[in-house]
């Protein structure tokens, strides 16, 4: 991604989709966003990169680009295949570390939406802290489980999820592609979800979700025409937020906005 605002709608057969990637107050934007599509299928990508002297600008571009390569080649139908993706993306990715000392602690977070037009279902996997988000009715149904150290400290009971925002340690990744094998997580939907009109998903990373919580998501949905302006909406809040806690140098923020239409 380039360091200045990318916005763009695209229409393929019942869906409509928008895709915003802002650089925020960082010296460079090492988030990536891609999608691919045909009559029949579609296959969404937001990564956030992460690694010294540009390398985290490489992971994310390179993530993005082999999740669409190899399901253009082949579109996924199942779970397991969406699980041996994103192992396969890891793979890729650490074979690129070697390259150069540019390259050789980059890594990235991933979330990844599959959809298939004919059947109307949709399948998902992620890496990392960047989520897929899951509207029905207005309503923000769930959202993805980050492999964060907060995370763990949310399921242990040890803080509320709304205090995932600002705490301390909310950047510490438990995982990440480029990580090693055995030391690699990720996680996919328990199970393919069966599309409604006017379901909606959003792919981000972590520098639009620490700004902006469900019920403000939730209040811009209701408020946009289309996936474009709904984007809008939440890029002014991340601004206007970031600015009132005082973080100039607040994270990049990117996300894919998909809209399900009528059958």
């Amino acid at each position: 991604m380039s360091d200045v605002l990318e916005r763009e709608d695209k229409h393929t057969g019942h869906i409509e989709l928008a895709t915003l990637s802002r650089q925020g107050g960082r010296a460079n934007n090492q988030d990536a966003c891609g999608h691919w599509q045909s009559e029949q299928r579609l296959c969404c990508v937001v990564a956030d990169g992460a690694g010294g002297h540009g390398g985290g600008d490489i992971a994310s571009k390179l993530v993005v680009r082999h999740i669409i390569d190899q399901v253009s080649l082949a579109p996924l139908a199942r779970l397991d295949e969406v699980r041996d993706l994103l192992i396969d993306t890891n793979a890729h990715l650490r074979r690129h570390q070697s390259e150069s000392g540019k390259t050789k602690d980059m890594h990235s977070t991933v979330v990844a939406l599959f959809v298939d037009l004919g059947c109307r279902e949709a399948l998902w996997g992620h890496a990392g802290d960047s989520r897929l988000y899951l509207f029905r009715d207005g309503l923000m149904l769930s959202h993805t489980r980050d492999h964060s150290v907060v995370q763990t400290m949310v399921d242990a009971g040890l803080l509320m999820p709304q205090q995932m925002r600002t705490h301390p340690r909310r950047s510490e990744l438990q995982s990440a592609l480029g990580t090693r094998p055995e030391d690699l997580l990720v996680s996919t939907a328990t199970q393919p979800w069966q599309l409604k009109p006017h379901d909606v998903f959003l792919l981000c990373t972590d520098g639009l979700w620490e700004y902006v919580d469900e019920a403000e998501m939730c209040a811009c949905l209701s408020a946009a025409a289309d996936p474009g302006a709904w984007l809008a909406g939440m890029e002014q809040l991340v601004l206007l937020h970031a600015a009132e806690a005082g973080k100039t140098g607040h994270d990049n923020f990117s996300g894919i906005a998909v809209w399900v239409g009528e059958p």
